[in-house]
């Protein structure tokens, strides 16, 4: 599925995100604690947590190490609801096709711990694009997070994934909680798990007042 046809106006993310501290939680991630595993330089996790105004710097991005897959885990400061993921890839052989989001897991351990645990939503990732994108989720799925792990695999073509930027949309919503070794996904929306989205800007344009 390509967006070539469906791409919007160039300044229509940036103009919806730009000086909105209610939708842009950057501020609401505990990034000293971010960590990464499987990349050459593991500090480079907290490098593409980045302000919104410093999305397009390309001078440090976190690059796979021995394969192309990387995890990189996200606590916030307090609980939010992540409405959207916002991203930045590696161009052509080192672009990621897949990411998987696991909700309120203190720490994926290990690749191996990752593929036996259900995420709650795989998402193909768009190739090609040069800017940012953003993934809307499903914010009933979403609505409660302490943390999030993005695990991002299979590179396009190359043994390398690169991530230039990370960021999410969403609310605040209260103190953080306590964590817990388990996943923790709501009965009613266990089913969420199984979908595979994948959008353009534009898709993301659109679900921003959605509920």
């Amino acid at each position: 599925m390509s967006g070539a046809n469906n791409a919007p106006d160039a300044d229509t993310l940036a103009t919806s995100l730009e000086g909105t501290d209610l939708q842009n939680l950057y501020t609401s991630i505990d990034k000293t604690n971010v960590h990464g595993l499987n990349l050459t330089v593991p500090e480079d996790a907290q490098a593409v947590i980045k302000p919104w105004d410093e999305r397009n710097d390309t001078s440090v991005s976190a690059q796979s190490n021995v394969d192309d897959q990387i995890i990189i885990h996200v606590p916030f400061t307090q609980n939010v609801r992540v409405r959207s993921v916002l991203l930045k890839l590696g161009r052509g052989e080192e672009t990621p096709r897949h990411l998987r989001l696991y909700a309120n897991h203190n720490t994926i351990v290990d690749f191996a711990e990752a593929e036996e645990i259900t995420p709650q939503l795989d998402i193909t990732l768009q190739e090609g694009e040069v800017g940012v994108t953003e993934y809307p989720l499903r914010a009933a799925t979403f609505a409660n997070v302490f943390s999030l792990s993005l695990y991002f695999n299979n590179a396009i073509g190359s043994d390398v994934a690169r991530i230039f930027y990370i960021g999410f949309r969403g609310d605040n919503r209260g103190q953080r909680k306590e964590g817990t070794n388990k996943l923790e996904i709501p009965a009613a929306n266990a089913p969420d798990a199984k979908i595979i989205d994948r959008v353009t800007e534009k898709a993301g344009a659109q679900q921003t007042t959605a509920r």
